[in-house]
């Protein structure tokens, strides 16, 4: 059902059972998938790709260009997948000439007032509680967890399984299955109850806690670190993760205990 106080560009594109209700705004270049719900004063900007099944609650704006004075007007686009939650006044800016486009993965939840700046890149089953503030070029990886009031800088990376505290601002990488906090942020552990919650067997989160025990609690550098676990613990899918997510990394991981 479409509203007729809605102002829908007639270059929309809806699939079935789309509900958009009144006073909400949708521009030109919009898709939107079947079965979601577009609230109340809602704003969908141009070139924008919204899958199945999504709730857009009231205010929220989508796809604004992005917040960088670099922007030339370049055609980028905003990308929001099936089965994703977006509350009262969440901001998603689309992309620039870095990626082009703004990625959200599936069944996420972005709580109220979040902001996800332009070339972020999420994962699928991500969860941004209330004002999380991504600014531009993040990636997040699947089965995210970040807590009110997280604040990331740029280029920061947050691997699978990751967790992140209310309150704390991310300036490094924070690499997959582990917990961070505190200020200044640091490693809190793995995140062993939200590894369980997804099926990771006793042994497997244990190995885990083996190779984050040598990376962040034994004191050793990162160079170290990588070369210990190389040599001596065995070769498993989550091992080469880590070493992989670590070598990677252009702004360096956060700090031990």
């Amino acid at each position: 059902m479409i509203s007729h106080l809605a102002n829908i560009h007639p270059n929309v594109r809806l699939g079935k059972n789309v509900k958009i209700d009144p006073f909400a705004t949708v521009l030109d270049n919009v898709e939107i998938g079947d079965d979601t719900w577009i609230g109340p004063y809602v704003t969908i900007m141009e070139n924008t790709r919204i899958g199945k099944n999504c709730k857009i609650f009231p205010g929220a704006v989508i796809s604004a260009i992005p917040q960088d004075l670099k922007f030339k007007g370049e055609l980028t686009e905003t990308f929001i997948g099936d089965h994703v939650t977006i509350r009262e006044y969440v901001t998603i800016n689309r992309g620039t000439k870095d990626k082009y486009s703004t990625h959200i993965g599936d069944n996420c939840l972005l709580m109220a007032y979040t902001h996800v700046a332009h070339d972020c890149v999420l994962g699928h089953h991500c969860i941004l509680a209330n004002n999380v503030n991504l600014a531009g070029h993040i990636e997040i990886g699947d089965y995210v967890i970040l807590g009110g009031l997280v604040a990331a800088q740029q280029f920061v990376r947050f691997g699978d399984f990751s967790y992140v505290g209310g309150g704390c601002m991310v300036r490094k990488d924070v690499p997959p299955y582990i917990k961070a906090a505190r200020e200044p942020m640091s490693y809190a552990g793995v995140n062993a109850v939200g590894m369980r919650r997804r099926g990771f067997t006793t042994e497997e989160v244990h190995h885990i806690q083996d190779i984050y025990r040598i990376i962040f609690v034994r004191k050793y550098n990162t160079a170290q670190a990588i070369k210990i676990i190389s040599n001596t613990l065995p070769d498993t899918p989550y091992k080469e993760k880590i070493i992989d997510f670590i070598v990677a990394s252009n702004t360096g991981i956060i700090r031990g205990i």
